[in-house]
């Protein structure tokens, strides 16, 4: 049988309560002990927050995850599920000297757009040739969607996955 001790550590208990508020976090004090008995400890850390897999795993893409769009001279939906989504992809035009060349990302809540990436091109240079990639991680709240939006001569190709629901659990690939 093993000897128990009593720890009086004002550091060790503050993060006790932080990172377990219903073992007295919340509530009054108490005390750590320490035992000289063996006891074995079993880290569910990884599966209590969703995810078995580092986080630069869990943001892969797969066959199964993601869906691929292509967008030229008009404006797409592209996601209207609630959670946080990887977009990444590349953005290309021409210009023919005569008007504006423009590609845009926005998030709509259904009456306002607000922009999230964009690339664009002033009138006034002919066969300019302008590609850039682009990656980024977007939340989409209850009522929210994601657009895509390209002008003339302007193409945006790309892919995204949902990364994690909206209460924020991890979804793999």
């Amino acid at each position: 049988m093993g000897s128990e001790y009593f720890i009086n550590s004002q550091e060790l208990e503050n993060k006790v309560r932080q990172l377990l508020p219903s073992q007295g976090g919340a509530g009054a004090g108490f005390d750590l002990s320490a035992s000289t008995q063996i006891i074995p400890i079993i880290d569910l850390t990884e599966s209590a927050q969703g995810s078995n897999l580092r986080q630069d795993l869990q943001s892969s893409f797969s066959h199964n995850t993601t869906t691929s769009f292509s967008v030229s001279n008009t404006t797409s939906t592209l996601i209207t599920n609630t959670g946080y989504f990887k977009v990444y992809g590349n953005a290309t035009f021409i210009t023919n000297g005569s008007a504006d060349r423009d590609i845009d990302f926005s998030i709509s809540d259904g009456s306002t757009s607000k922009r999230i990436w964009s690339q664009r091109a002033i009138a006034g240079v002919s066969n300019q040739f302008v590609s850039n990639n682009f990656e980024f991680i977007c939340f989409l709240s209850a009522g929210d969607s994601l657009t895509n939006s390209a002008s003339a001569d302007s193409f945006s190709r790309g892919g995204f996955r949902q990364i994690a629901s909206i209460d924020g659990t991890l979804t793999n690939p």
